[in-house]
């Protein structure tokens, strides 16, 4: 629709409301503004010249009908006169009482008209609005949202992206292939068609693509999966299509699709076969990905956390020919990570970002940058100047365990038993052969948890994925060492609920030893159990029994076998180094919190006896 043509709808709907006033104000009865004394009225009714008279509400005032041809009315203002009803009615004078506000025109005027003026006036601007944007709505309803960059806006670069090396150099090639084509062609070798990002959430993938759009230099398409997902039938693919023509026009270009598992989960999950509008959706990517047509120039890059519930078609080569793992960092990525976000921070001397690194395994780029921020936060709050080691320690509690419940009074009793059962986790921790460092111990309430333990996980194992045997026994094994430690001190009738969460892990941590780890002296190396997917969520959920109620039996026994052997070795260490656990809780009592430097000085200070070899 052009200028021209929205101009003449927006004069007709003026030309509709100026009608309606006019009707409204001028199209009335005729009317004079004579006015008659009450005397006068009277002699008129007297003399048989009244044919009909209007009395308002309030019988202060009428309007008198007389023996005119245009019948007009004369305003007449009444005394107070009981009589004058009876006079009326002996002359047969035609008597009508008006509604309240009728004798008002201008107010039975608004009364009328104003419900269709004020329609009126809003379909005019609801009208011109949806008219004033960049074409009508309606007709862009199936267009893409992409957000379309000509030139790099994000002023994020590869400098800012530290922690994933590798990630970073495959995308890095990206950015060369479309600056420097003719390299790569002048060997034979074909630009990628996709690069699909998988990592955990908060490892900076979406911080790639901005990174490729500050250093291509090329046009960059950013949509989430989520926006071509409609409930209208045809939408989805609609914009699918669209986005690749707009891309097909700005090649060589890059689309970026952050969440693609929002539209590309596995066709056929639903129930009778279904095809919604997702796999339509999912359908018109793959054809445009690599149909009949092809799409030279295009770079798709794609971000997803759950590569799992991916379909195949979309997986394969031709569409996604790079699968870039974005993992979690490791040490020296975790120190590279947070000299990036340090930049802008007033930081103490004491601060060490190497130190840092080393208490956080396992944090993400997401969690190293939010660490930082609540260290940040808590030195604001406590009006200091620069940001210590006391805030970040602080700070690293805080998003590990939550905030400290300072507000919660705790009884003697009850800082005693909490005491005694954190120092039994750390000292069957710390005696453990090949077990995780005890980094630090408190008694203070974070979140649901009375008190709490923290050890430095192994960096290796966590990486590879890959736990010893031994290693598992000593894990149950300092999981029972709060409760056992319970039992030592109070005795077995006062044990309380505070374990509950340690024996469920201690039987998790068995049952998946000798179901899926092949950990049984007695079932051998087997994998017992076949796990079925839910195709709606795309992760096991539930286990198929493949197996009889004898070996059902039996994997309970070296269940519980395991669980006691690990409960025998935790008594152990604690009967043997009784002095020591005191030592440890006494000091916890006293201050609330105990570091890995303070528990060396204890155990030094102590004759203490390592636990036995499982």
């Amino acid at each position: 629709m052009n200028k021209r043509w929205r101009n003449a709808g927006l004069y007709a709907l003026l030309a509709i409301v100026a009608l309606a006033l006019g009707t409204a104000f001028f199209d009335q009865p005729k009317q004079t503004n004579t006015t008659w004394r009450y005397s006068k009225l009277v002699q008129e009714v007297q003399s048989d010249k009244v044919e009909k008279i209007y009395i308002s509400s309030d019988r202060a005032t009428a309007q008198v009908v007389t023996g005119t041809v245009d019948g007009s009315r004369v305003n007449v203002n009444l005394p107070n006169d009981p009589t004058f009803i009876d006079l009326l009615t002996d002359n047969d004078v035609d008597i009508a009482v008006l509604p309240q506000g009728d004798e008002s025109f201008i107010f039975k005027a608004l009364s009328t008209f104003l419900v269709p003026i004020l329609l009126l006036v809003g379909l005019f601007f609801l009208f011109r609005r949806a008219q004033s944007g960049p074409g009508n709505q309606a007709m862009n309803f199936g267009k893409s949202k992409a957000r379309v960059q000509m030139e790099p806006q994000t002023q994020v670069t590869f400098g800012d992206v530290a922690g994933i090396e590798q990630a970073k150099l495959e995308l890095t090639e990206v950015v060369d292939f479309l600056k420097n084509a003719d390299r790569f062609t002048a060997i034979g070798a074909k630009i990628p068609k996709g690069v699909l990002l998988v990592g955990p959430p908060g490892t900076g993938k979406t911080l790639l693509a901005k990174a490729v759009a500050g250093e291509a230099g090329v046009p960059f398409f950013s949509i989430s999966g989520s926006e071509f997902v409609e409930m209208f039938v045809g939408v989805g693919a609609s914009r699918v299509r669209d986005l690749f023509e707009q891309a097909k026009t700005n090649a060589p270009c890059i689309v970026f699709i952050d969440e693609i598992d929002a539209v590309g989960r596995q066709r056929g999950a639903g129930l009778g076969g279904g095809n919604d509008e997702r796999e339509q959706t999912l359908n018109q990517l793959l054809t445009e990905m690599d149909g009949f047509e092809g799409n030279t120039g295009i770079i798709i890059i794609a971000a997803t956390n759950r590569p799992d519930v991916l379909d195949s078609a979309l997986m394969r080569p031709g569409r996604f020919d790079r699968q870039v793992v974005v993992d979690r960092p490791d040490y020296k990525g975790r120190a590279e990570i947070l000299n990036v976000h340090a930049r802008g921070k007033t930081l103490a001397k004491d601060v060490d970002l190497e130190r840092i690194a080393r208490r956080t395994p396992g944090f993400t780029g997401a969690d190293l940058s939010n660490l930082l921020n609540e260290a940040a936060i808590l030195a604001a709050r406590r009006s200091l100047t620069e940001i210590s080691m006391d805030e970040v320690n602080d700070a690293i509690d805080r998003v590990l365990a939550g905030p400290e419940k300072k507000d919660r009074v705790m009884s003697d009793k009850r800082k005693t038993l909490v005491a005694y059962h954190e120092a039994g986790h750390a000292l069957v921790g710390a005696l453990m052969p090949d077990y995780d460092p005890v980094q630090k111990i408190s008694i203070i309430p974070r979140g649901r948890a009375g008190g709490l333990t923290w050890f430095t996980p192994n960096e290796d194992a966590m990486d590879s994925g890959l736990y010893s045997r031994s290693y598992l026994q000593n894990q149950m094994a300092v999981a029972l060492g709060g409760r056992i430690a319970e039992e030592l001190i109070f005795g077995e009738e006062e044990v309380t609920t505070g374990a509950s969460n340690d024996l469920q892990q201690v039987a998790r941590v068995a049952r998946q030893m000798v179901m899926r780890f092949g950990m049984s002296d007695r079932l051998g190396p087997v994998a017992l159990g076949r796990s079925q997917g839910n195709p709606f969520l795309g992760r096991d959920i539930s286990s198929d029994r493949d197996f009889s109620e004898e070996t059902a039996a039996t994997i309970d026994d070296e269940v519980r076998n395991l669980v006691e052997q690990a409960y025998r070795r935790a008594k152990d260490v604690l009967v043997s180094n009784h002095s020591t656990l005191d030592a440890i809780a006494n000091q916890l009592i006293e201050k609330e919190t105990v570091d890995s430097e303070e528990l060396q000085v204890i155990l030094s200070n102590n004759d203490v006896k390592m636990a036995a070899i499982a």
